[in-house]
């Protein structure tokens, strides 16, 4: 801990080193365009003749102290009018280009080729807009917080792309460039139009030689779209000031749905409902929905679940996700205060209707963000609706630090009225020191939860924390818990729960979490084929707060390179010390009570993850309780360019207890297909076998993109139960919706 301390406090002095104003250094004019800009990919009309430009880029990946080679720059400008805001780009380099998909917002977008805009109207740090085209004018677009965000940790959840709207781009390219032009409607940005400097940078992905180059610089052990180190953009006069933003999107659709397992018939329905985005002020949007349909969203991708607890599986609606940071980055990973699919959905993951909802989210003023959330589901069977409630407010201090407050409820709702004896509800208050360049951070709260079937004592929830990054040295360490009476109906604490195999019973029981990290990088000096070396210490610790009873105790080591052609090698090694507090089963007879410590090893290789075929292999071995695992892993990807992309993934465990516990055979196997017939057509299937899970899973969807934002969807589901191999419910779904501005 000492050690800690004094890597902290030198975080204090390295931040006032480089405290540098790189707006100051790194400024954008625009000015307005007096000719109408045709969006075409060709930067021929006046305004960009006299625009200003930003170039010469710097490297951001594999280095960060050199400027991007001359043949690979990347050139910028800007201009508007009363409705848009225009950028041109010019992104030289061969015309090789690596594209993986033709979706929009595909998860390998970032993989290939690619220009982003990082856009923050506020200029605090906070909030911003992320707007990015490849060469084959794929779109991508996101919504961008300000928590730091470290390469090579895979963690991305300052990101939100799930977040879409209306803007138009188009691509010309040529044999040593391409060539992107943008236009944004004002009308989706937010912003005060007295706000004349903007939060400013660019980044941009040359896969061939695995680098990425920003304009206002990055270190390199941050991803290039933080938002600690932007420029500026600097308006000649204050941007036009927003007169009308109201989005409605109806949708239609109809179903038939088949559940063979249950017996029930085959019944078809028709629906319809409709969305809205309504802008209150030029920097708060109203979202309003009337009976929601989800039907689109494809399905859970299945995991083999080797713990005795529930797994976290992502939010995928759209309305939930946008501006989802705002009610889900409370606590720390186990304790979420805050999940939104604890809204209209069971634990099962199947659909509860809702029934109405409505969010209100953005900037109250520069310092202070608002989120409010009401949603109504409806009543299943004998089982009453809820009404659910969220509010969340962040209050910016100093430069990206945040002191943010929550309160959710959930309220038990029949016959159109609450129930005054069904609720539960959960407030809280946390604060977020991060310095400037976002190398040192520290964080604490405390929460309360009020249940009308448990004493307001024993129902507290803290979390406190720190950590620290540079270019190679990066420590984090925090402590939570929960106590024995703290319930939160609208969160995810899965290691509350422990489940009693003999007598079938769930313990709700509080406990406390500690988790510390430490890594250290390597970058050799020499430009060879390793980009770095980075080895990784891993600990974490579970115990029930009433008796101080182990839960479980791990500690990790791995050692991870990486090379110049994106491949990479990791070994793992991990010292496991388990506790049951009751019987759990995996197999057969229910393992006892008790303590159970093993060791495994494991090491996984990425290949060339740029060729059109690539792979992953992963093997494991060790113990696992009181008998023995085996993990392989291979996941196989093969992309016909630009229109075709084939995936395979496969991981099976081999589980040997010893006497009556039981052996078994886990095996996930997962083929995907995705065929782009254009940037608006596409047809994707998507095949689960899980036989942990009993399931065989077939989701085929096409999507047709008619209008901008505007998409007709035709979705196929089917499951069977792998054990007998019969049919358990299928169901067939279309829908369409349009966008309409008014």
């Amino acid at each position: 801990m000492v050690l800690f301390f004094l890597m902290i406090c030198s975080g204090f002095r390295i931040t006032g080193q480089n405290s540098r104003d790189l707006q100051q250094q790194y400024q954008l004019q625009i000015k307005r365009s007096a000719e109408a800009i045709r969006i075409d990919g060709v930067l021929d009309e006046p305004a960009w003749q006299v625009a200003d430009k930003a170039d010469n880029f710097w490297m951001s990946f594999p280095v960060d102290d050199e400027r991007a080679p001359k043949d690979i720059q990347t050139e910028v400008q800007f201009t508007y009018d009363d409705q848009y805001l225009y950028i041109g780009a010019i992104c030289y380099g061969p015309d090789d280009y690596i594209i993986k998909s033709l979706k929009r917002d595909n998860l390998g977008f970032w993989e290939g080729d690619a220009f982003s805009i990082l856009l923050d109207p506020v200029n605090e740090r906070t909030n911003a807009f992320s707007f990015a085209v490849n060469p084959a004018n794929v779109q991508s677009d996101a919504l961008v917080n300000g928590q730091t965000m470290r390469r090579g940790t895979g963690n991305f959840s300052g990101i939100n792309d799930a977040w879409d709207n209306k803007w138009f781009s188009a691509v010309q390219t040529a044999t040593d460039r391409w060539t992107v032009e943008l236009a944004i409607p004002f009308r989706i940005l937010r912003y005060k139009s007295s706000q004349t400097t903007w939060g400013l940078n660019f980044a941009r992905g040359e896969p061939r030689s695995n680098s990425w180059h920003t304009w206002s610089p990055v270190p390199v052990q941050f991803i290039s779209m933080d938002l600690g180190y932007t420029g500026a953009l600097v308006w000649d006069q204050p941007p036009p000031a927003v007169k009308s933003n109201i989005s409605v999107i109806p949708y239609v659709s109809a179903s038939s749905h088949n559940n063979v397992e249950e017996g029930e018939p085959t019944t078809t329905s028709f629906n319809a409902g409709v969305d809205a985005k309504v802008a209150v002020t030029s920097s708060l949007n109203l979202d309003l929905t009337v009976n929601p349909d989800f039907s689109q969203v494809e399905v859970d991708q299945q995991v083999t679940n080797l713990t005795t607890f529930d797994v976290l599986f992502p939010e995928r609606r759209l309305f939930f996700l946008e501006n989802s940071d705002l009610f889900s980055d409370f606590g720390i990973p186990p304790m979420r205060p805050f999940f939104s699919r604890r809204i209209g959905l069971d634990e099962d993951g199947n659909t509860i209707p809702i029934q109405y909802g409505l969010r209100l989210s953005g900037n109250l003023n520069k310092d202070l963000r608002i989120g409010l959330m009401n949603m109504q589901t409806k009543g299943i069977n004998d089982q009453p609706g809820n009404n659910y409630t969220s509010l969340a407010l962040h209050r910016q201090l100093f430069k990206r630090s945040v002191l943010r407050g929550y309160f959710h409820n959930r309220q038990g709702h029949a016959n159109k009225s609450l129930l005054a004896d069904d609720y539960n509800r959960t407030v809280g208050l946390e604060f977020n020191f991060v310095t400037q360049d976002g190398s040192t951070r520290a964080f604490g709260g405390y929460g309360l939860s009020f249940s009308d079937h448990v004493r307001s004592q024993d129902n507290s929830f803290y979390n406190v924390g720190a950590g620290y990054d540079n270019r190679t040295i990066s420590v984090y360490s925090n402590l939570a818990g929960v106590g024995d009476n703290y319930y939160a109906d609208l969160g995810f604490i899965p290691t509350q729960n422990h489940y009693d195999a003999v007598r079938d019973t769930t313990y709700h029981l509080g406990f406390n979490h500690l988790f510390s990290r430490a890594s250290y990088t390597y970058y050799p000096e020499n430009e060879g084929k390793i980009i770095s070396h980075t080895w990784f210490l891993n600990h974490m610790r579970d115990w029930t707060t009433r008796a101080s009873e182990l839960i479980q105790n791990s500690v990790r080591g791995s050692y991870n390179i990486s090379w110049r052609n994106t491949s990479m090698f990791l070994l793992e090694y991990n010292h496991q010390l388990n506790q049951l507090l009751y019987p759990f089963t995996f197999a057969d007879e229910p393992l006892p009570a008790g303590k159970y410590r093993y060791n495994t090893i494991g090491a996984s290789y990425f290949t060339d993850q740029r060729k059109l075929f690539s792979a992953l292999f992963g093997i494991s071995t060790g113990g696992f309780y009181n008998g023995k695992r085996q993990q392989y892993k291979l996941m196989l990807s093969y992309r016909k360019q630009p229109w075709g992309k084939f995936d395979l993934s496969f991981e099976q465990n081999n589980i040997r207890l010893p006497s009556n516990y039981g052996d078994v055979n886990l095996l996930l196997v997962g083929p995907r297909i995705e065929i782009n017939f254009s940037n608006n057509l596409s047809w994707t299937t998507f095949l689960q076998y899980n036989t942990q899970d009993d399931n065989f899973n077939i989701n085929s969807r096409f999507q047709w993109r008619y209008q901008p934002m505007s998409d007709i969807y035709l979705v196929y589901t089917d499951n069977y139960a792998v054990e007998y191999w019969g049919p358990k419910n299928r169901a067939v779904v279309l829908k369409m919706n349009y966008w309409l501005n008014i």
